[in-house]
């Protein structure tokens, strides 16, 4: 399940990124330094814009489902004790221990004299 759960997440992170890069760039850094909309400062950030075009709507469906997907991963693993390096660690060890021919796995080493 948390598999399945991350690869959707992963994709919609991918989407999202290309949804960002698409949209118009309205510069001045949020109006910060006493540029943007006439009285300076963050007074135009938090107003209407009027309309808003598709890329913006497709980026807030993109950020809940991102923030959704997020909260839903955590949760998931908060009743998981093992962490993801953990598993693949004991996954590893097992199947170098359980190998039919260990002649295979092993390293060799030169020593220098």
């Amino acid at each position: 399940m948390s598999s399945l759960i991350l690869i959707f997440h992963l994709a919609v992170a991918v989407v999202l990124v290309g949804v960002i890069l698409l949209q118009r760039s309205e510069g001045g850094a949020l109006g910060i330094g006493g540029g943007g909309s006439g009285g300076g400062g963050l007074s135009g950030f938090l107003k209407g814009r009027g309309k808003s075009s598709g890329l913006v709507k497709i980026t807030v469906l993109l950020g809940t489902i991102f923030f959704t997907t997020s909260l839903s991963l955590s949760i998931i693993n908060s009743y998981n004790n093992k962490s993801v390096i953990d598993t693949v660690a004991e996954s590893l060890i097992d199947d170098t221990l359980n190998s039919e021919n260990p002649s295979n796995n092993s390293i060799s080493v030169p020593i220098l004299e």
